[in-house]
């Protein structure tokens, strides 16, 4: 009965996208592993649920996704999990002495839903007030790019994204908003394919009403070429 509560409590988390930390679970062996060996274990598995599927992964088309999934996971999307791929961000003395926010808005988020396993689609906008430091503009993408590529929590995502702006700049004047689409909610369960989930995270200055309103309505510019 215990075993029964505790799943259908985890799977109630899940179906409301409730998150527990703010930052990722990761296992104290997680990097035990070799990449190659992640792989190879991963196809696998990935082998043995098409097969339960009742798949014949002896037809040329199937044959070879076992071993794209499993490379797909460990490379590409599950890259943020190895903290040796987290981008390095230099930043630079604030010479010209711009004492305004700077805003990176539109920045493509692809993240997964840690609950489902789908993807998560959207943007990012971020904003932060110099602390006599600037960073490259596009370190705030890589660094997006980096915590997206996770099993994620929008709400996790976007804090992250702030803490590790604010480490870079020394400062707590970071903002950041994601607006993204989840496909574990627009393409099963409700299949609402019109909703999208905003998060948001203010750091420092922004906390205050008018920075924060700068900020946004920065964000609802239109960008024109």
């Amino acid at each position: 009965m215990k075993i029964e509560n505790t799943t259908n409590r985890n799977d109630e988390l899940g179906e409301n996208h409730v998150g527990t930390s703010t930052d990722t679970p990761m296992a104290a062996d997680a990097f035990k592993l070799s990449d190659k060996e992640k792989i190879e274990i991963i196809k696998d598995d990935v082998r043995h649920i098409m097969e339960t599927l009742g798949l014949d992964l002896t037809d040329d088309s199937l044959n070879g996704t076992p071993n794209r999934v499993a490379k797909m996971f460990v490379n590409e999307i599950f890259g943020g999990l190895d903290p040796e791929k987290k981008p390095t961000a230099s930043v630079f003395d604030n010479k010209y002495k711009y004492g305004e926010m700077l805003v990176e808005k539109n920045i493509t988020v692809y993240s997964t839903c840690e609950h489902h396993l789908l993807p998560i689609v959207g943007r990012a906008h971020i904003a932060y007030i110099s602390n006599g430091t600037v960073v490259g503009l596009s370190k705030m993408n890589r660094i997006v790019d980096y915590f997206s590529k996770r099993p994620q929590v929008q709400e996790r995502l976007t804090i992250q994204v702030v803490k590790e702006l604010q480490k870079v700049l020394n400062t707590d004047d970071v903002a950041c908003v994601i607006d993204a689409k989840h496909l574990c909610v627009n393409s099963r369960g409700i299949r609402d394919i019109e909703s999208s989930t905003v998060t948001s995270e203010f750091g420092g200055q922004f906390k205050n009403k008018e920075t924060k309103r700068e900020f946004l309505d920065y964000i609802k510019l239109e960008t024109k070429f």
